[in-house]
């Protein structure tokens, strides 16, 4: 059994092959060769006021692995004086993260491998948006307009460039000397034009793919920006407005990214950035925990949490590989493709790739597989 973390994990996996053993779990979906369960998270009061233990776990089966992602947090929601409205999360410290990806084998059920998760998630992320853009975008797209400028957007953007001849990106964030080193390294890692720019609206003006790589709470740029002929993407849940829905002519979501379950006091759906969630804690204590509707209390009017608003009740990418609904059928239509859902399968493909590439090239730290098997029937 291994371990292996980041820096090998970076060292093993390129965006071509992230991409590659990706769409391939995607599309085994159709003939039932690959399955995953949506994340789903449990809240559970901290040790401070404005924030909230949070537990993250998603799983998926591909191939011969199976991997569940497990994440362990402590998150806040801070607001600043300039309107900026985020969701953080640290562990033991701001800084410090805990995520694991536990994989195993669907031959005979052995232990594996645990990897970091860090690296993998935001080439995993990175990797979706490109497949959308792959079979969305129009195949002369060469100018990227980016929100954000963190480890997310830089995944976004080498997707781009893997699946589309980019040229130009244009890139935006508030936060002071981030698009100017994001502008910087990225442009002289992938040989093109990188440009930071003094809005968001400049940012999407005259782009040919759009694309939002944030944490924040709201939306971070206006529907009404939007031009005829983009394609459109997302990494978070709220930074999209609701009013560019209206706007797109297509719509394909990643796959499933919530639970069909009725809400109730426990459960609840869009708390935070969870797409679904068991939540502990008093009813005051919960009110620290941004709501989809932003009046106080529990649960909502919806009786259900069927995955719905911002494409949840759209078709799936496994519907458009398989001819079941159509894609881009003219280059002045605007497409959206919801970045979320099929994330355990995102981890359980790309996790395995990268095992069989740390035993190739002996990488990772061994460890007994006796210390997680036991005589004992559980």
């Amino acid at each position: 059994m291994l371990l292996i973390n980041n820096t090998e994990v970076a060292s093993l996996l390129s965006m071509s092959d992230c991409l590659r053993v990706q769409e391939k779990a995607f599309r085994d979906i159709v003939e039932a060769g690959a399955v995953h369960r949506p994340r789903v998270d449990l809240y559970f009061p901290a040790d401070i006021d404005d924030g909230y233990f949070r537990w993250g776990s998603m799983e998926g089966a591909s191939g011969q692995y199976f991997a569940i992602r497990m994440k362990s947090d402590i998150v806040t929601w801070p607001k600043t004086d300039d309107g900026n409205w985020t969701e953080e999360k640290f562990c033991t410290e701001p800084g410090v993260y805990c995520g694991l990806i536990f994989l195993l084998s669907t031959k005979n059920g052995a232990p594996l491998a645990f990897l970091n998760d860090g690296y993998l998630q935001h080439m995993r992320v990175g990797g979706g948006a490109g497949i959308g853009a792959k079979y969305l975008s129009r195949p002369d797209s060469e100018v990227v307009g980016l929100i954000g400028s963190g480890g997310m957007a830089r995944t976004f953007l080498d997707a781009f460039c893997c699946v589309r001849p980019i040229k130009k990106c244009r890139v935006y964030s508030p936060t002071p000397g981030h698009k100017e080193a994001f502008a910087a390294e990225m442009a002289d890692r992938l040989g093109i034009e990188v440009e930071s720019v003094a809005s968001a609206e400049e940012a999407i003006r005259g782009s040919d793919i759009v694309a939002s790589a944030t944490d924040s709470m709201k939306p971070v740029y206006d529907a009404s920006w939007l031009e005829k002929g983009q394609h459109v993407t997302n990494l978070g849940r709220r930074e999209m407005p609701e009013e560019a829905m209206s706007r797109f002519d297509v719509v394909v979501r990643q796959g499933v990214a919530g639970l069909q379950m009725r809400q109730t006091d426990v459960f609840q759906a869009e708390r935070g950035h969870s797409p679904a969630a068991f939540i502990g804690g008093t009813k005051e204590q919960q009110r620290v925990i941004p709501s989809k509707n932003p009046s106080p209390g529990f649960g909502g009017d919806t009786p259900e949490f069927m995955d719905r608003g911002k494409g949840g009740d759209k078709p799936e990418f496994a519907d458009l590989i398989s001819g079941r609904c159509a894609g881009r059928e003219s280059p002045d239509q605007i497409t959206f493709y919801r970045n979320v859902g099929n994330q355990g399968l995102q981890f359980s493909s790309v996790a395995g790739w990268v095992y069989e590439q740390a035993i190739a090239r002996s990488q990772g730290r061994e460890i007994p597989t006796d210390w997680f098997l036991q005589d004992i029937r559980d």
